[in-house]
Order: structure tokens, then C-alpha cells, then sequence
């Protein structure tokens, strides 16, 4: 009996096959997995800030960023990437951190400035996809050097959406909530949204820990709790400093940059092909 779904083509093949399929193997299909898993995630924050449980919202976007950056890596570990992993993750990452942080923030306070409160989370929504559109697109870049694995053009939608709930982080941490905070936080929300369609450097640490050396294995164990131990104690704190931190560090990041494109620059100018 033939089955009534359409079979599962991870890399899109539209070309005729007989009617019997091969089985996908779970290395293909487990990375989707956990990117469906962010997804739900990320639209469930939805519901929890629109019920005015911001603490569970936040938390569940914190999750969905956890997942999004576990979900690539897998792929790869695996041998498991495919166009179709590509392309959900690519959605995924739209409605996690475009749509959700700006509903989040419009919701929370950004309604109090009217219209305007509404245009800057759509500003914010749109940035978010112009980001991942303009990634996917230099994914393909044959030109750019080596060393520019290790930076991003412009922030990365999961830092974008972490750090553009930096008031309500300060709120929750007791920050007096007044009437300057929606047009302040309106501010803001268009600052991140613009940063991540700049062409600001971020230091991305792609290729940072692919190997890690063996006496240092029990200490990266060791910080790596000692974070996720904060991060569940005092997540207000943790979020906020991260947040700042990553904001501050962008420009010794582009500094680091153009640095690195000058000695390249150079050393293809003393040897052209």
C-alpha cells in the first residue's frame, strides 16, 4: 500500500525515482529533530508573554538559542547536514529570533509608545530575516579568506535576540519601569535590529574548540557547569552582563578584523596569482 505522506528528500531531489525508497538514516534526521524542538520552543515563549509570564518566555528563548547552536554542530559531527536541514534551520531561526523577541518586547512594554512601538518590532522582525537571508547568500562566498570563518557580518540572530531583551532583564532585576523606559527600549530594539544587517565583525568562535587540549578537558567541564549553574541561579544577572559584555566586545572584535584583512591584504599583494 503506498503511503500517503510524499517521501522525505533531505537535499531536495525532484528528479523521478522508482517508487521504492531507501531508508533515512537517524544521523539525517536527528539534527532536524532538535531544530524542531527550538522552534516549538521559541513559539512557545509566545504564548508564555502574551499570558505575562515573561521569566518562562525569556527562559524558553534562552532554550531555543541553546538548541539552534547545538543543531549545526550535530549535523556536522554526524555527517547528517542536508539542503533540508539548511532551510528549516534557516526558518527556525527567523520565528525564534526575529518574530519572538520582538512580540516579547511589544507585549512587555514597546506598546506604551503606540504606533511607534509596534513599528520598531517590526523593524527589529525584518532585520532579523535581511541577516539570515544575507548569510545564507555568503555561505557561498569562494573569495572571502580563511580567517573569515571566525566572524560574522553583523551580530548572529541568537546573539540579536539574547541581547535585545536587555531591559526587560534590567526590569526583572529591579529597575523602576517609567514612562521614558518603552521610547528607551524602542531605541534600543532599532539599534540591535540595525547591528545585525551592518557589517560590524562579530567574533563568531567557529573554529575555536574543535580540539581541546587533554589537561584542559576537566576545567572546560568544570566552567561549562559553573555557567549553566549561574545562569539558573541568577538569570537576570548572567543575562545582563553576557549581554553588555557581547555589546562591548564588538569593537575590539572589528578591530581584531581589520587587523587580520590587512596582513591579508598584504601578503596577497606580495604574492598574486
Amino acid at each position: 500500500m503506498m503511503s500517503p505522506f510524499p517521501p522525505f528528500d533531505p537535499e531536495g531531489d525532484q528528479i523521478r525515482r522508482p517508487r521504492r525508497f531507501g531508508r533515512i538514516p537517524m544521523r539525517v534526521l536527528l539534527p532536524n529533530l532538535v531544530t524542531l524542538l527550538a522552534l516549538c520552543s521559541g513559539l512557545t515563549a509566545v504564548r508564555l508573554a502574551i499570558e505575562d509570564r515573561i521569566e518562562l518566555a525569556i527562559g524558553a528563548i534562552v532554550f531555543a538559542a541553546l538548541l539552534d547552536g547545538i543543531d549545526g554542530r550535530l549535523a556536522r559531527a554526524l555527517k547528517g547536514t542536508s539542503r533540508f536541514g539548511a532551510e528549516l534551520d534557516s526558518l527556525a531561526d527567523f520565528v525564534n529570533f526575529g518574530c519572538v523577541p520582538a512580540l516579547m518586547l511589544y507585549f512587555w512594554g514597546l506598546d506604551e509608545a503606540g504606533s511607534f512601538g509596534w513599528i520598531a518590532a517590526l523593524v527589529y522582525a525584518i532585520c532579523a530575516a535581511l541577516r539570515l537571508a544575507r548569510f545564507n547568500v555568503m555561505l557561498d562566498n569562494p573569495s572571502k579568506p580563511a580567517f573569515a570563518a571566525d566572524f560574522f557580518t553583523g551580530i548572529p540572530a541568537p546573539a540579536g535576540a539574547i541581547t535585545v531583551l536587555l531591559p526587560i532583564y534590567l526590569e526583572l532585576l529591579g529597575a523602576p519601569h517609567l514612562g521614558i523606559s518603552s521610547i528607551l527600549a524602542l531605541i534600543y530594539c532599532l539599534a540591535i535590529g540595525l547591528l545585525m544587517i551592518s557589517t560590524v565583525p562579530a567574533w563568531s568562535g567557529k573554529t575555536m574548540g574543535r580540539r581541546v587540549r587533554r589537561d584542559m578537558v576537566l576545567p572546560l567541564f568544570v566552567l561549562v557547569a559553573l555557567f549553566f549553574a549561574l545562569l539558573a541561579s541568577y538569570p537576570w544577572i548572567v543575562l545582563s552582563v553576557c549581554s553588555v559584555l557581547y555589546l562591548a566586545l564588538l569593537p575590539i572584535s572589528t578591530l581584531r578584523y581589520r587587523r587580520l584583512m590587512k596582513v591579508w591584504q598584504a601578503e596577497k599583494a606580495g604574492h598574486p596569482d
